[in-house]
């Protein structure tokens, strides 16, 4: 089966893979925690109940150092508070009047909550210790357009122990790479309309340099937040959330609308949560009690349908109708593992599947990972608009088939009894891990001689395959699209048809 991309290859410029929204938090490991502060107070001979008194004068200097960068750069700094304005907004308006020159863009302030800690004494130990707790400090907002890392802002809190939070771009960081170069390219706000060479550009973009990212967070850190040197420390820098965005660009906007439409509306009915775990190549635990749904909207920009799981979404939108964006979101890149080095306590070492840390250097193998949501997400949307193959594959498998003698009949989309088991084995487990017959028995009313009997029936129709000698099977491709169409059909057609007698 043809892909999207494949099938309006005439119609589309160039289709480009990257990382889009970064954000990026900066702490102080040995500060970063009660038990850190503590320790880290009784080092330096500080008492805990003198916890505010050691914090207050680096409040100062920050305050101080933030309003001579104001005034070194001509950028006053705005007290934004409580208004309803939205920053990116404000800043939007920004760039308009003053280019895209380095530099700061503009400064912000306001009163937000932050981490900290509190003094506490435990009278039945004796310990005096400090205690996490959540207050309020003030924050600057510094928007920059940086050498490296292009448009971004680094939010720097007023208060103790000074958690720094960055965003950047990923179309940005390859933007800059492109002009380094010297391939041109125009962009429409976050995406690239035109690139010279695409095939370069996907090449820059997948050999995306963390170590150059992480000098220039440091350089950062230094330049708006410098107290972390004063008290002898370091920052790590994690990822708090990462897009990965798949950007297939039609040549003209008319291209892009005659199929989204029924892109989306197929996607809003047919699109499970069953079928949002297989694209993040996991299974639905019974136990999971996360969110998992649908959502629909239209901005501005375009419309947009959301898959979500979780923390973790997948989102498909038509970016200025021209190009056809496919998203996928995480806030929490540990949910997820990879084949990695393990330390374990007693100090041995292992390679083994283990979640991702959350240090930015996971960057490099998470973007492989989002990149295969991003394409199995568009090998099921695919399934949608290939009407003719539907067809084809309706009738290959809705025919009887003779075999040694004996009879198979074919499959009815229109039936439950034949339309249940094939929506069974689409659910997620069996999509990634295979099934046997006993992994059916739970989910269909039927012996193990019956559910033998059907698995035999799907193998004559091509839909499953047996994997070597064992009895685990696994849905082919054949398998895979025309059950996708099996719930389309169930879900446009005879639910609502259903729904009027």
């Amino acid at each position: 089966m043809k892909t999207i991309t494949e099938k309006y290859e005439e119609k589309i410029s160039f289709s480009l893979s990257s990382y889009d929204r970064l954000i990026i938090t900066g702490h102080l490991p040995d500060i970063s925690y009660a038990k850190g502060m503590t320790a880290y107070l009784n080092k330096i001979g500080v008492k805990i109940f003198d916890y505010a008194h050691f914090a207050e004068p680096y409040r100062g200097k920050i305050r101080q150092h933030i309003e001579s960068k104001s005034k070194a750069s001509g950028v006053p700094i705005e007290f934004i508070g409580k208004s309803k304005i939205r920053k990116e907004s404000l800043v939007s308006e920004k760039l308009k009047t003053r280019g895209t020159g380095l530099g700061i863009v503009c400064i912000l302030s306001a009163m937000e909550g932050c981490n900290t800690y509190k003094p506490w004494h435990d009278k039945n130990t004796g310990k005096t210790f400090l205690k996490s707790d959540k207050s309020q400090c003030l924050h600057y907002y510094v928007y920059f357009i940086d050498k490296d890392l292009g448009f971004g802002y680094i939010r720097i809190p007023t208060w103790c122990p000074f958690r720094l939070q960055i965003y950047i771009n990923g179309h940005n960081l390859l933007a800059k790479e492109l002009d380094k170069a010297n391939i041109g390219y125009t962009m429409i706000d976050n995406a690239f309309d035109s690139i010279a060479n695409p095939e370069v550009a996907q090449k820059l973009s997948d050999g995306l340099d963390v170590k150059k990212i992480h000098r220039a967070f440091d350089r950062l850190a230094w330049e708006y937040c410098p107290v972390y040197k004063d008290l002898n420390l370091r920052y790590q820098w994690n990822v708090m959330q990462a897009e990965y965005a798949m950007d297939i660009v039609f040549k003209h906007q008319q291209d892009l609308q005659e199929i989204y439409g029924e892109l989306v509306a197929t996607a809003i009915h047919t699109v499970k949560p069953d079928n949002i775990s297989s694209f993040w190549g996991q299974k639905l635990s019974p136990r999971y009690q996360g969110e998992v749904g649908n959502n629909y909207n239209v901005r501005i920009e375009g419309s947009r349908i959301k898959h979500i799981k979780g923390s973790n979404s997948i989102k498909m939108y038509d970016k200025f109708h021209k190009i056809l964006r496919i998203e996928t979101t995480t806030n929490n890149i540990s949910d997820f593992k990879h084949y990695r080095e393990v330390v374990h306590r007693d100090g041995t070492k292992s390679y083994q599947d283990a979640p991702f840390k959350k240090n930015i250097y996971s960057l490099s193998d998470l973007s492989g990972l989002l990149k295969a949501v991003n394409k199995r997400y568009l090998e099921f949307i695919s399934v949608f608009d290939n009407k003719e193959v539907g067809r084809k594959n309706l009738m290959k498998i809705s025919e009887s088939k003779t075999q040694n003698n004996r009879n198979y009949k074919g499959f009815n989309f229109f039936c439950e009894k034949d339309l249940h088991p094939l929506l069974t084995i689409l659910r997620a487990e069996f999509y990634i891990s295979g099934f046997r017959n006993k992994d059916l028995k739970s989910f269909l009313n039927l012996s193990s001689s019956q559910i033998s009997r059907l698995i035999k029936r799907l193998r004559i129709h091509g839909l499953i395959k047996r994997v070597g000698k064992s009895y685990k099977y696994y849905l082919t491709v054949l398998g895979k699209n025309t059950i996708i169409m099996a719930q389309k059909i169930k879900e446009i057609v005879l639910v609502p048809a259903y729904d009027c007698l």
